[in-house]
């Protein structure tokens, strides 16, 4: 059954909160109860400040399998008997509308909060599936991402690991995720490293031959490292940068990339069907996160 299917069936308990939520599920959106605010019921006692670890499909995995609606989006799901649960009943009672998490579907939600944003989608992004919302619109596409908030006036994108909440069916076909919103949620690569180049640390901090500089070593880490890029199936964009990370968590620090190196990196991504600019920022993301 494909998500649109979803939106059309639940349309029909608009008020019935609980059976708004099962028509969902069982289309294959993972749903959750919203309270008043608009926001996630709290955790229990024993989840409060993450104390049992958190549940297994968060961004840090834990054994959490508490039956109550805790950890917000990571409670979103699918299961009939959970949503009819004794502990879901009680907070169904108090919900105040029906949320769901757009990434465990493969769905990305561009949340546009007012008249302005809206209008900049309407002249920037391919149409597909439309949601009123009270100040503004949902426009859902086909495909996840990491949702990231505030990527301009106006607009968040909601996806993997956050939730948005169900307001009808909408209207339009949905279309497959852009790259012009993949490209909202990436930072713009700073000024002073417009590309990628080797990296090196001041001479006072190498010390001795690095055992990187040892050739099969350092092939045996690229070749890998093009490997892994080439036979991703799924998770182009995410596979590309965890791999950048990865090489640069190993070869960054001690100066052993070239510029050669790196093309290398960006050649089997580009294979994949990444953009230039795609591959620049994955890279300048990796450097950021690591301190290069």
């Amino acid at each position: 059954m494909t998500q649109a299917t979803a939106f059309r069936r639940a349309s029909g308990h608009p008020l019935n909160l609980p059976d708004t939520a099962l028509a969902l599920a069982a289309a294959g959106l993972p749903v959750l109860p919203l309270r008043a605010g608009k926001a996630p019921f709290g955790n229990c006692p024993a989840c409060t400040g993450n104390a049992c670890g958190g549940r297994p499909n968060m961004k840090t995995p834990g054994q959490c399998r508490c039956p109550r609606v805790c950890h917000a989006w990571a409670a979103a799901t699918t299961d009939p008997r959970v949503l009819t649960s004794p502990s879901w009943t009680a907070a169904w009672r108090r919900a105040v509308c029906v949320a769901y998490h757009p990434g465990a579907a493969d769905l990305t939600v561009v949340d546009l909060d007012d008249a302005a944003a809206v209008a900049w989608a309407r002249e920037t992004l391919p149409v597909t599936r439309t949601v009123p919302t009270t100040r503004g619109e949902h426009w859902i596409y086909r495909g996840a991402m990491a949702s990231s908030n505030g990527v301009r006036p106006g607009v968040d994108v909601k996806s993997s690991m956050s939730y948005a909440r169900y307001l009808g069916p909408g209207t339009g076909t949905m279309a497959a995720l852009p790259d012009a919103v993949r490209a909202l949620a990436v930072k713009a690569p700073a000024a002073v490293r417009p590309a990628p180049h080797g990296v090196s640390l001041p001479a006072s901090a190498r010390t001795g031959e690095c055992r990187h500089r040892t050739p099969a070593y350092l092939e045996r880490g690229i070749a890998m490292a093009e490997a892994r890029i080439t036979d991703a199936s799924a998770a182009v964009h995410a596979t590309v940068y965890r791999t950048f990370l990865a090489v640069l968590s190993v070869h960054g620090r001690c100066g052993c990339l070239t510029d050669g190196h790196v093309q290398r990196l960006f050649a089997a991504a580009q294979a994949k069907g990444e953009t230039p600019r795609h591959c620049t920022d994955a890279w300048t993301n990796a450097r950021t996160r690591l301190g290069l």
